[in-house]
């Protein structure tokens, strides 16, 4: 971590996150090293990647009261729904009713633990970006044309869509390109409406029962 720290040129980070689960995972070891971390003032909270309810409750287990899990990074846009899939599809015998995540939404809610969305420009897990994709045309249709009525760029319209969620999620794009935060930052300009969000979750292809 030292090394990380120094590339970072900071003493110090707020979060840090234990990548994708282990299968060998001994959550007595990364007590340990959480609270190693925090005695020593490298890290002020800690969260996970790509964990479910389960793996998260095992290390939560094991940690101590000032290194519990706060945040979960999953992914999550428009074209990349099963997280929130399985809870409409309840009952259902259709594919988006299976729950492949231990109901990680639903979980991280109840517990209190901030849920960061990586890559929210993306369809698949790492196939390409969706906005301006041939692959998504209604979706591009819908986007562009809100993007047009609120003026603001067609980013903005997918991160608003994100944070119009009411488990107060955060996006995370991962670009340092500042034209292209400035444009994501008008999100924050307007708030969207429970008929937009399903237009749009309706537009990327997903059904509704």
């Amino acid at each position: 971590m030292d090394k990380s720290l120094k590339r970072l040129d900071t003493d110090y980070v707020d979060f840090f996150l234990l990548h994708r689960p282990d299968a060998l995972v001994e959550p007595e070891e990364v007590a340990e090293a959480f609270s190693a971390i925090h005695k020593a003032g490298k890290a002020r909270y800690f969260g996970v990647c790509n964990h479910n309810s389960s793996q998260i409750r095992l290390l939560n287990k094991y940690l101590g009261k000032d290194q519990k899990i706060l945040v979960n990074q999953l992914q999550f846009s428009p074209a990349h729904t099963g997280m929130i899939d399985s809870g409409l599809n309840v009952n259902m015998l259709n594919p988006p009713s299976i729950d492949h995540d231990g109901g990680i939404l639903d979980f991280c809610r109840l517990e209190g633990i901030t849920i960061q969305t990586w890559s929210p420009f993306m369809y698949g897990y790492f196939e390409g970006v969706f906005l301006g994709d041939a692959k998504y045309p209604e979706l591009n249709k819908v986007i562009n044309e809100m993007a047009e009525e609120k003026k603001v760029a067609p980013g903005a319209i997918v991160v608003a869509w994100i944070l119009r969620h009411p488990a107060k999620m955060q996006a995370t794009p991962g670009t340092t390109e500042v034209d292209l935060l400035k444009g994501l930052l008008q999100a924050c300009s307007f708030e969207m409406s429970r008929e937009e969000w399903y237009k749009i979750y309706l537009a990327a292809g997903n059904t509704l029962p």
